[in-house]
């Protein structure tokens, strides 16, 4: 476990290098520690390190780790340092027939890219009587594999929300490709803050509207240098 610990603060340094050299304060930049492969045991180190902030790809493992990391906490909340709750980000394709099992268990929906699941979170979030906080997807890499709204759409989509009673959207969430190119990424990367910029800038969405998840593992630099405010990381903390 003391792996663990080394590996943050590497990732740590590594982020406040980077926003040192383009001028950014390292506190603007949250990491979202994404647990999908990771063993609870791995989960509670991260936790005890003082993260509240995780992330999931699938409704049923989400399912699991809320549980047992909810009795982890409850179990251990006098240790110094151990969050009194943890914030679950779903950041993985959410399928429509799934949407109400989540929206009790996560703060943030990171994969919301066509308007029929954007309807289906506000009508079922109205009869939770709750305005679940969202992102929208833009498969900025065109890579047919990939999830998110085409760029071409995505302001039109983003408008379409926005007119929906029980959703925020508060952001955009892309991928890098799949590449060791670092150009190719930083297109990607640029695109999406582009588009963001451009959003905010014809108020086409609201004042909440702050957020730009972009950013893992293999290429969370290169999105911290173009404006990234939520990275995902997963494999560079469990792994190295």
């Amino acid at each position: 476990m003391i792996k663990i610990a080394e590996r943050v603060k590497r990732l740590r340094e590594n982020i406040s290098s980077v926003c040192a050299r383009v001028g950014r304060d390292p506190a603007e930049v949250k990491l979202v520690v994404v647990t999908k492969s990771a063993s609870q045991e791995a989960i509670e180190e991260v936790v005890r390190l003082g993260f509240s902030e995780l992330g999931e790809n699938r409704v049923q493992q989400l399912k699991r780790v809320v549980t047992e990391v909810d009795e982890f906490i409850k179990h251990n909340a006098d240790e110094p340092g151990m969050p009194r709750k943890v914030n679950w980000h779903m950041i993985g394709h959410l399928q429509r027939n799934k949407v109400r099992q989540v929206l009790p268990m996560v703060t943030l929906i990171h994969s919301v890219d066509t308007l029929r699941l954007a309807e289906e979170i506000s009508a079922a979030a109205a009869k939770m009587n709750t305005v679940p906080r969202v992102l929208l997807q833009v498969n900025t890499s065109e890579e047919s594999q990939k999830y998110g709204v085409p760029v071409g759409a995505a302001l039109h989509l983003a408008e379409q929300i926005d007119t929906l009673p029980n959703i925020k959207l508060v952001g955009l969430m892309t991928m890098g490709p799949l590449t060791h190119n670092k150009d190719v990424i930083r297109k990607c990367f640029t695109r999406a803050r582009e588009l963001f910029l451009e959003m905010r800038g014809e108020r086409v969405v609201g004042h909440n509207f702050e957020e730009l998840s972009m950013g893992m593992s293999s290429d969370y630099e290169i999105a911290v240098e173009q404006g990234a405010t939520i990275l995902r990381i997963g494999s560079a903390i469990f792994s190295g």
